[in-house]
């Protein structure tokens, strides 16, 4: 069975009034990885339940309280009746980690290459790249997200050496 982490980038905090820019989602099984980067125009419901099919699990940070709602209310997609989903942000919280994924990452000693880059920075890039049509700033962007779901595998395997993940 495949696990997928889960992470979107938008132009906003506000599912209402801003979009999605990209989807990342980083498929895991026994055998192999690979990385699906859904962007702009190829963000679609269509496009999201194929790249999740075969998933058994879905891994995000927050993603109760933002990524997931995200998805739903801008694709009309609610993945948490379609698959198991698990927050790691509240197994981090039960072992007194708080803050956003980047701090916990740092507590922990996860590596990050784009460590200056944060949310606020993914929405610059993004208008970027849609008014100039900067690749640079897309291509960053990207990185940035894969960034993001990658180390959401390794925050998992983290916890994990702490016990049980309820």
């Amino acid at each position: 069975m495949i696990d997928a982490y889960l992470d979107i980038e938008t132009t906003g905090l506000s599912r209402w009034y801003h979009q999605i820019t990209v989807i990342g989602i980083y498929l895991v099984d026994r055998r192999a990885s690979s990385l699906v980067q859904l962007v702009g125009d190829g963000v679609s419901e269509q496009a999201l339940l194929q790249a999740l099919q075969g998933v058994r699990m879905i891994f995000t940070y927050n993603g109760s309280r933002f990524d997931l709602p995200f998805i739903r209310t801008r694709l009309d997609v609610d993945l948490t009746t379609m698959f198991n989903h698990h927050d790691l942000m509240y197994d981090c919280w039960r072992r007194n980690l708080t803050g956003g994924l980047k701090a916990v990452e740092r507590t922990l000693g996860i590596p990050r290459q784009l460590a200056d880059i944060n949310g606020r920075d993914a929405v610059i890039l993004w208008r970027r790249y849609e008014r100039y049509a900067d690749r640079n700033a897309l291509s960053l962007l990207l990185r940035y997200n894969s960034e993001d779901v990658t180390n959401l595998k390794i925050l998992r395997e983290r916890l994990s050496l702490f016990g049980r993940m309820e």
